[in-house]
């Protein structure tokens, strides 16, 4: 076969699930993501859990109460869902088609158990999980972030030592080092350059 037989294709949309323990950098990555304007199309997850002061409704989160989140798990409009410290959060799956559709990588931000039921759903996603330097620095940074009480601090930092176990069904780990965020910014951008250079490229069914 001659190379000129060749057609270069673009690659198919990405779906990026970005995971990892509470307070180990993932809205600030994503945030920076933004800020720098990387064309993705960043979907937000909704949650029943209450806002917090810095927050902005549509922005970091879908804000709805418990009864019109059960309708979204009856109407099968979320990609996956999940209780998380006594409140709901869950992926829409419309926002994840619909930009797909328009050949748009796409962005999740999702815990530890929202990423294991997106790999069996969805086997082609690109899972990152978004660790800190230790659970040392993890607990300063809840610390410091005061939006949980002590017990609730004490149960997520329990959390996030079993989640490291979890680390096999990803297929990136990165370390969010305290004022690193525009380097773990630069290793996401790395893992997409690369895997749109995949010979067999992943291809996501929703």
């Amino acid at each position: 076969m001659d190379f000129d037989d060749f057609r270069s294709e673009d690659p198919p949309a990405l779906l990026l699930v970005v995971s990892g323990s509470s307070g180990a950098g993932k809205d600030a990555i994503i945030d920076r993501m933004k800020e720098l304007h990387y064309p993705f199309s960043y979907v937000v997850t909704a949650t029943t859990r209450a806002q917090r002061a810095n927050e902005i409704d549509g922005v970091h989160y879908h804000f709805v109460t418990v009864e019109s989140f059960q309708q979204m798990i009856e109407g099968g409009e979320l990609l996956e869902w999940a209780s998380v410290y006594d409140n709901f959060y869950g992926v829409p799956r419309r926002s994840v088609s619909e930009a797909m559709k328009k050949g748009s990588d796409v962005v999740v931000k999702v815990d530890v158990q929202g990423a294991a039921t997106i790999r069996r759903a969805v086997p082609g996603a690109v899972l990152v999980f978004i660790r800190p330097p230790s659970l040392r620095e993890l607990d300063h940074r809840l610390r410091n972030r005061r939006s949980e009480t002590a017990k609730e601090l004490a149960v997520r930092l329990g959390k996030a030592a079993g989640e490291y176990d979890q680390l096999p069904l990803f297929d990136y780990v990165l370390t969010s080092q305290q004022g690193g965020i525009d380097e773990a910014v630069r290793q996401i951008q790395a893992i997409v350059a690369a895997e749109k250079c995949r010979v067999n490229p992943r291809r996501v069914e929703l």
